[in-house]
């Protein structure tokens, strides 16, 4: 059992992770940390959890534990990635793991020189919806791909909340416009080469609130819109010569309707839908992660393919800044 300890008592950690390793088959939580001993004891107990923290950097320090998983604000992962990597710990940090690419290349080096596993939580890489789509890109189900289209949007103007506080790491694209990008090279194993981006910031906050953007992958093309203050929708679908795949509440499993993959053969005449009910997702990241840090198959997102996808990222921001295309 790959012993975890988690590195502050964030809702997605609360709502999501912890519940999802605690139900894994070959993880557990054995420690909470918190600047706050008492709210770490509080949410140790919800859990059963039997050991709590009142700073990240004793917790460290422990042999109770294997692994962190880290949720903390997003300007904070790079610094306390490396730090638990130092500290011999194999690492699952929330993404965005970074705000830059380059910032990326201290993670890689922490990792080489401690031999842990360190990975970004893209749990959408772990659904069953996703590994689906990529299985009937790879059969040519729908012939030749090209054009992938994509829209994840939320309404949300809290001053308080960190997708607000640029300095925390706020904006659409690091938060959500992450998503289009990581499934779309994941299924199809392929990388932009140019793309083109118009960005909306908020006169208030000054995070980004809105993206439209258009990528080139060469046999095909990428376009997607993001939003953190629009009616919320999440869809993802991949159209080619032969038919198309719709991917149904694509992200946020069963949030934004049923886990299902239409796949539409205009060539066959045929329609299927497959239906994914329960996939929990975040279960079977904690799980692949375990399996990784165990020596056995490294199924986890890789600090190499987050720094693709953080390029990706990064590119987007400077197309939005000029006319035309912009290379990856």
């Amino acid at each position: 059992m790959l012993r975890f300890g988690i590195l502050s008592t964030a809702k997605i950690g609360r709502e999501l992770v912890i519940p999802a390793i605690q139900d894994a088959e070959n993880a557990v939580v054995t420690a909470i940390a918190s600047r706050d001993l008492g709210k770490a004891r509080d949410l140790a107990d919800r859990f059963s959890v039997p050991h709590a923290f009142g700073s990240y950097e004793d917790m460290l320090a422990s042999d109770v534990i294997d692994a962190v998983y880290i949720p903390l604000p997003t300007s904070q992962h790079v610094e306390w990635t490396i730090k638990a990597a130092d500290a011999g710990k194999h690492v699952l940090c929330e993404k965005p793991i970074a705000l830059k690419a380059s910032e990326i290349d201290d993670l890689i080096a922490a990792r080489d020189r401690n031999k842990v596993i360190v990975s970004e939580a893209f749990m959408v890489t772990y659904a069953p919806v996703w590994r689906k789509v990529r299985e009937l890109l790879k059969q040519g189900a729908i012939g030749r791909l090209r054009h992938v289209q994509g829209a994840v949007t939320y309404f949300n103007r809290d001053p308080g909340n960190m997708r607000n506080i640029p300095e925390l790491g706020g904006g659409g694209l690091p938060d959500i416009g992450v998503y289009p990008t990581i499934t779309t090279r994941f299924v199809t194993g392929a990388e932009p080469k140019r793309v083109q981006a118009t960005t909306e910031r908020d006169p208030e906050f000054g995070t980004d609130i809105y993206s439209s953007v258009r990528a080139d992958f060469g046999d095909f093309e990428l376009s997607f819109y993001i939003s953190t203050q629009l009616a919320a929708r999440q869809v993802m679908v991949f159209h080619g010569t032969e038919g198309f795949i719709e991917v149904k509440s694509p992200f946020n499993a069963d949030r934004y309707g049923a886990e299902e993959v239409e796949l539409t053969n205009q060539n066959h005449g045929t329609s299927q839908i497959f239906r994914f009910p329960d996939s929990r997702q975040y279960k079977c990241e904690a799980e692949a992660f375990a399996k990784a840090a165990a020596g056995e198959d490294n199924d986890v997102v890789s600090l190499e393919s987050s720094r693709s996808n953080q390029a990706f990222i990064d590119a987007i921001y400077r197309a939005s800044e000029k006319d035309g295309w912009e290379t990856v």
